[in-house]
């Protein structure tokens, strides 16, 4: 699907870029920084405490530790750059509630319950919304090594529009798994014991 045609006299004015580092630990953990970075193309703030061009309004740092089951047994953040000093970055350790979420099971909605609104910073709960699949791309080939004519399902099938398992894609790279269209989904199937495909996603 093509982009929309962009403005050819477009100015840039915000920035925001997210990204996510992970790392294998020495103990068998894995510690997974995820950061959040606003940056304007103008002076903002009020007189006297003007942000010049470029300086970041938001510069924020979440850090899980998790295991190769997707438990995060470690969690916290710090906030280096927001726009009220003083009174942002007074969230705590409240992060911490992180710990004993599973990535792969309701995590999404359990964030929102317990870091949601007034509870947490909008932009490092928002941030929290990037780790499950991140997480998974971390592991693929390390944590997760599924060969497509293994006796496990490949977890990533029936979980977007190229890898259903009636597409094209499935049929061309994991034929073992590939059902003609109008047959019984992988999700009605029964699921394997272990591996992300077994743990419902995290939503």
């Amino acid at each position: 699907m093509p982009l929309p045609p962009a403005d050819p006299q477009r100015q840039l004015k915000h920035q925001r870029s997210i990204q996510v580092q992970a790392y294998a630990r020495s103990d068998g953990l894995w510690d997974i920084d995820a950061f959040v970075l606003d940056t304007k193309t103008r002076p903002t703030g009020s007189p006297g405490r003007e942000r010049p061009a470029g300086a970041p309004i938001h510069d924020l740092h979440l850090r899980i530790v998790v295991d190769t089951s997707f438990n995060i047994v470690a969690a916290g953040a710090e906030s280096l750059a927001m726009p009220y000093p003083g009174h942002c970055d007074q969230h705590g350790d409240r992060y911490a509630a992180l710990t004993g979420l599973n990535l792969m099971r309701g995590f999404k909605r359990a964030v929102r319950e317990r870091l949601g609104g007034v509870h947490g910073c909008t932009h490092l709960t928002e941030l929290a919304d990037v780790l499950p699949t991140a997480v998974v791309q971390a592991f693929a080939g390390d944590v997760l090594k599924v060969h497509p004519d293994s006796d496990t399902q490949p977890f990533q099938l029936d979980r977007c529009h190229a890898l259903a398992a009636d597409a094209e894609a499935v049929r061309l790279h994991y034929p073992r798994w590939y059902r003609q269209p109008g047959a019984n989904k992988l999700t009605q199937n029964p699921t394997p014991a272990s591996g992300p495909a077994a743990a419902g996603g995290g939503d």
